[in-house]
């Protein structure tokens, strides 16, 4: 669910700006999972642009205060949303931890890094939710260490129905600045692409396994 449709749209338009989303309807991308797709989003490109990670930053500073209230700790989920995470946690003056993938193989052997009490409550910040697995294997980890999350802030998501259904199952409130209906609209608009690239957009976002085929 998007926090609202202003900050959705200019997210959107911001994300197209620099680059962080690339369209490309006849050149397509392929995922890590093997996913053939006309969009790749990488927003650790959000970084490099001070104006739009300030954006980026204010905006998550804003939502999370209007919709979760004021948590103990701030998440940021390893490594896209580690730098935008530490971000809003020094901007809401909180402490911040980041979550790894998995926990390590030496040493302290941890999955969260950083000083985290058990009761505490923590807003995860992610970059992108895309199937939902690595976003909430990362609540799953503060779960384990007794953390009461309170709710996902991220900036972008596909919308897809399987990370709905995961986050659903993960009985979790997830928030984003913007969403794929909203970049597709704008990108339009913006005339980023044609209205019959927009269709090979619809049809990819509706079943995006079998895209490509």
């Amino acid at each position: 669910m998007i926090f609202n449709n202003n900050t959705a749209q200019q997210t959107a338009e911001l994300l197209l700006q620099i680059n962080a989303i690339k369209l490309e309807t006849k050149n397509h991308f392929t995922w890590a999972s093997g996913w053939k797709s006309p969009i790749y989003c990488d927003n650790r490109v959000i970084l490099s642009f001070p104006a739009v990670r300030n954006y980026i930053k204010d905006e998550f500073v804003k939502q999370i205060e209007a919709k979760f209230g004021r948590p103990d700790v701030i998440a940021g989920v390893a490594t896209g949303a580690i730098g935008i995470g530490i971000l809003v946690a020094e901007a809401m003056g909180l402490p911040f931890v980041y979550v790894r993938p998995e926990a390590k193989k030496h040493g302290r052997q941890n999955q969260v890094e950083g000083f985290l009490q058990k009761g505490q409550s923590v807003i995860v910040v992610e970059d992108l939710i895309s199937t939902g697995g690595s976003s909430l294997m990362a609540v799953e980890a503060l779960r384990n260490e007794g953390a009461n999350v309170k709710g996902m802030a991220a900036i972008f998501t596909y919308g897809f129905p399987i990370s709905e259904e995961k986050i659903a199952a993960a009985k979790l409130d997830v928030y984003t600045l913007s969403n794929y209906e909203n970049l597709i609209e704008k990108a339009v608009e913006k005339k980023y692409v044609s209205e019959e690239e927009l269709e090979t957009l619809k049809s990819w976002n509706s079943n995006p396994s079998e895209w490509g085929k």
